[in-house]
């Protein structure tokens, strides 16, 4: 299959990357310039290494307007893997810690935390069937929680967080994952914003975490070395073997993204393209049915269903037969899902919202 039968790749993640970046990684997958060997190869150690790893960390920082203050590692075991090291670095004994049950992911984090300490569900989507996030002002916290936690996207539901919440004193930790870099946030609210690069930023396989000062120095003492952000932070990300050539793609991407004009630039792109989704959602006159309200609607997984499981089987199967992959719903909760992520062209949104109001006109 050449590049140009390439399909349109809907997948939650790993998702679609920049063609550009893939042909890069391609070009120079056998000899990185000036070093004489594939990115595969190459030791962490290493001069050639080490300026990747600078650069990256830049060129993110520069992307999200880091204020001073914050250090940002990488690390590995995804997202899943922090939902159980917040909790052991920062919760400590007989403190509580307050989370937003959003969707699936919130929820993953929070069995976790519940095996370190004390929680506050300080808001839950369950009742009204995780189909919105809320305001700040609905959050019934805790008094003195050692920290909020926040999904900032439910790849599940296809909600999404726009609000940077300005928790005061309280610290506020969110899971980014599937839109980080997807549009600008206030860095300068958050304490830690932690996301698995395999939706927006690159390749499975690293995670970016960007934790402020002041909430390192809160950190618990004597964990196990691996469990401890202060020893990726005080070794920079080095401690162990990092994931190489995850976080060299993670450099390219970075680098795409400041040559289409940033996360701004994106933002408006991401917009219109989630917004022609949503038109042909709204326009089919209930034959499609969107899950979250419009306020929370995701612009990085759309989320909707069809009258009967069997409309929806035949809407995936016709879809995949025309070069789009991707589209089945997660296994929990069944539907549509197109995951739109930064990479994923305008021209196959539109090729999408071609196909959905065909197939509406003849299943109608």
């Amino acid at each position: 299959m050449s590049t140009q039968e390439r399909l349109l790749n809907s997948s939650a993640g790993p998702a679609v990357l920049p063609e550009a970046v893939l042909t890069q990684l391609r070009d120079e997958m056998l000899s990185l310039p000036g070093v004489g060997m594939s990115i595969l190869e190459i030791s962490h150690r290493s001069a050639a290494f080490e300026e990747i790893l600078a650069r990256t960390q830049q060129d993110l920082k520069t992307l999200l307007q880091v204020p001073e203050g914050y250090q940002l590692i990488f690390l590995q075991g995804g997202a899943s893997l922090q939902f159980s090291m917040i909790p052991l670095n920062f919760l400590l004994r007989g403190q509580c810690a307050a989370y937003v049950d959003s969707g699936s992911w919130a929820r993953k984090a929070m069995v976790e935390a519940r095996r370190e300490g004390e929680i506050a569900v300080v808001w839950s989507g369950k009742s009204e069937g995780y189909r919105r996030m809320p305001h700040y002002a609905e959050l019934k916290m805790p008094e003195n929680p050692v920290y909020l936690h926040v999904t900032a996207n439910e790849t599940i539901e296809g909600i999404e967080l726009f609000e940077d919440f300005d928790s005061g004193s309280v610290p506020l930790i969110c899971d980014a994952s599937s839109n980080l870099l997807s549009r600008p946030i206030d860095v300068s609210r958050y304490a830690m914003i932690y996301a698995g690069a395999q939706k927006n930023m690159g390749p499975a396989g690293v995670t970016f975490a960007l934790l402020h000062d002041d909430l390192l120095a809160r950190g618990r003492r004597g964990l196990h070395t691996m469990l401890d952000y202060a020893t990726h932070v005080e070794n920079n990300s080095l401690y162990n073997t990092p994931p190489v050539f995850a976080i060299y793609t993670v450099g390219q991407v970075a680098r795409w993204l400041l040559a289409q004009g940033g996360l701004s630039a994106m933002e408006q792109l991401n917009r219109q393209k989630a917004d022609l989704i949503y038109a042909a959602i709204d326009d089919s006159e209930g034959f499609y049915q969107g899950h979250a309200v419009p306020e929370s609607r995701s612009r990085m997984n759309i989320t909707f269903r069809l009258r009967q499981q069997e409309l929806e089987e035949l809407f995936v199967r016709e879809a995949a037969a025309l070069g789009m992959d991707g589209l089945k719903g997660h296994r929990s909760v069944g539907g549509i899902r197109a995951s739109i992520y930064n990479a994923f062209p305008l021209s196959g949104v539109e090729t999408l919202c071609g196909f959905m109001r065909d197939f509406a006109r003849r299943q109608a």
